[in-house]
């Protein structure tokens, strides 16, 4: 058996090169803030709100443009996005308002953001090192585990705290866990359905930046959530600009109407745009909750339905009556 000393010194003499000399990954940026002259701290509340428009911007510049190529890629045609309940100037004000609630709710969330050092980092790799090399030591003999620790410990102690925890971090089904079930009582509950959520799905074929379309007490509730994932997460600043950034742009991309061949976010999440549009159809408002990430929770709990099983539900109901 090693002794924690003997394997704190074992870790130190493998990666001690480190507190001088850190090899950043490709996104790290050294400097103390991601933009030379803005704080990290009004980032988070400035580029998500860029972001966010000027994703819609591209979806409402195909809507204008209305190209043919285009039309085969809709959700809905100029017909039915006339049965909207809401007009484009009544989302623009309610989406700037709740964008106003995340400035501040982000506000919160980010004071006291850490110091980036050399020495922090190397540090913190060294007490990921040692994590590993005590896995390690639990799975295989001891010489087989230190010769491990000594020719790819500093290589997985890297990997680790530039990649794996990073990823880990942005809280994303933290995120999909508060939105399901928030969004499944708004539906679930004829009170806060009719009072609050039912403002949401005034929009039957959402425009892109109908996104944020929300009642005020709903836009709260949805940021607290964005909030309490990036706390959980334990996110910094740069991180939760990311998040924040992604989570915009994520949800301008379900509200779009548009289901792109080259959309990035079909790649890694089945959560689409047809997805979610199927959500705001009449039949369809029973299925489909998850938001904004991935579609686990509905897969789970057997609430999802896709677009061939909603017609089918469709011809029943036509049938039945």
């Amino acid at each position: 058996m090693i002794s924690d000393t003997g394997t704190q010194l074992n870790t130190s003499s493998c990666l001690s090169s480190q507190l001088t000399s850190i090899t950043y990954p490709i996104y790290y940026i050294t400097r103390p803030n991601v933009f030379p002259g803005m704080s990290n701290q009004f980032m988070v509340a400035a580029v998500p709100f860029i972001i966010y428009w000027a994703t819609s911007l591209i979806f409402h510049v195909l809507d204008l443009g209305d190209w043919k190529w285009s039309h085969k890629y809709k959700n809905h045609d100029s017909t039915e996005v006339q049965r909207n309940l809401a007009s484009r100037w009544d989302v623009v004000k309610a989406v700037i308002l709740q964008q106003i609630t995340q400035v501040f709710l982000g506000s919160l969330l980010t004071a006291g953001d850490p110091v980036e050092s050399t020495v922090k980092h190397a540090l913190e790799m060294q007490n990921i090192a040692l994590a590993i090399f005590r896995t390690l030591h639990c799975l295989m003999s001891s010489d087989v585990a230190e010769w491990t620790s000594n020719f790819v410990g500093k290589e997985l102690a890297h990997y680790v705290y530039w990649w794996v925890i990073p990823i880990a971090q942005l809280g994303m089904f933290v995120m999909d866990t508060w939105q399901y079930f928030l969004h499944r009582a708004f539906h679930s509950n004829k009170f806060l359905y009719k009072h609050v959520h039912s403002m949401h799905h005034r929009l039957f074929a959402p425009w892109a930046y109908g996104a944020w379309y929300n009642h005020p007490l709903e836009g709260l509730l949805d940021s607290m959530g964005a909030v309490l994932s990036g706390a959980v997460a334990g996110l910094s600043n740069r991180q939760t600009i990311l998040f924040f950034s992604i989570s915009a742009c994520k949800a301008v991309d379900d509200h779009s109407g548009y289901n792109l061949p080259w959309d990035p976010f079909k790649i890694l999440s089945a959560n689409t745009p047809d997805f979610h549009d199927i959500h705001h159809q009449v039949n369809g408002m029973k299925f489909n909750f998850s938001q904004p990430f991935f579609i686990h929770w509905d897969i789970v709990l057997g609430t999802r339905i896709t677009r061939k099983e909603l017609q089918s539900l469709k011809v029943q109901e036509k049938k039945a009556a």
